[in-house]
């Protein structure tokens, strides 16, 4: 493909044995689809990567929007790459910035950089390997203005990247104001949800959490985004990120988060 050609393209990931495949939107010009194994899994507008299109990663978006002034460069840490949507989201709206990226396909990598080129200018370092371990292997004098980790695709959960632990190492990656961004896909009953929330909350200052206002309910799958800060969670972040939507958009925190606390 790259940009502007038609067709699919695939590519076969030898780690999971499942099948990559790039293909034009035929909705909106000038994007593109990822999928994994038949699922949608990205969703990349190489003519304007400001705009994000999946509504989970919007919310994201918005949180990585209110993480240092607008259009300041941030240093990010990505643990799952995708379709790098948000690495380019950063780079358009906030150039300058420099992004790690960790993802556990090598083929993957390759393939998304050589069809969805990144935007110019884009300072991104790809990293293959597990997330954890990859973590460990920074240079250790390097911190992050955000961290977003987008693996867990509910009820399981890597169980070592799913714990106390795990946060507390990302915790020490963090600046001073740093956020940790967690997306966990979770099924009805939100179980994994609830034991992230309370394995963040044993490493982080504080937690919160940000999605579509019924998913709260625990009836239908979907998307909840968790926060964990260094600093106290602020209602000025939580009236910001509602107004913002995608709506109907809610932030939990506090002891109203306390029911999904395991």
């Amino acid at each position: 493909m790259p940009a502007g050609s038609k067709g699919q393209a695939a590519r076969f990931l030898r780690t999971t044995g499942q099948h990559a495949s790039i293909e034009p939107d035929a909705f909106t010009e000038g994007s593109y689809v990822l999928s994994i194994g038949g699922s949608e899994q990205s969703h990349v507008n190489l003519a304007h990567p400001e705009e994000i299109f999946y509504e989970y990663l919007r919310r994201i978006g918005h949180l990585v929007d209110l993480a240092a002034p607008p259009g300041a460069p941030i240093r990010a840490l990505h643990l799952g790459a995708g379709a790098l949507t948000l690495a380019r989201y950063i780079q358009a709206t906030r150039p300058g910035s420099e992004q790690h990226a960790v993802e556990l396909e090598r083929e993957l990598l390759d393939f998304v950089l050589r069809q969805l080129p990144l935007p110019e200018g884009t300072d991104l370092h790809t990293i293959t390997g597990d997330a954890r371990e990859a973590l460990g292997d920074l240079d250790p004098g390097v911190t992050f203005d955000v961290v977003i980790l987008d693996i867990f695709s509910g009820p399981e959960a890597p169980a070592h990247i799913a714990n106390p632990g795990f946060y507390r190492e990302v915790r020490e990656r963090l600046g001073p104001q740093g956020v940790l961004i967690v997306n966990v896909g979770d099924e009805p009953g939100l179980t994994l949800v609830r034991s992230q929330v309370a394995a963040m909350r044993q490493a982080m200052a504080d937690v919160a959490a940000f999605g579509e206002a019924g998913m709260f309910k625990g009836r239908y799958p979907g998307n909840i985004i968790l926060i964990g800060t260094q600093v106290p969670w602020t209602e000025k972040w939580s009236a910001e990120l509602e107004a913002r939507g995608p709506h109907p958009a809610k932030v939990v925190a506090g002891v109203d988060l306390d029911p999904l606390a395991g």
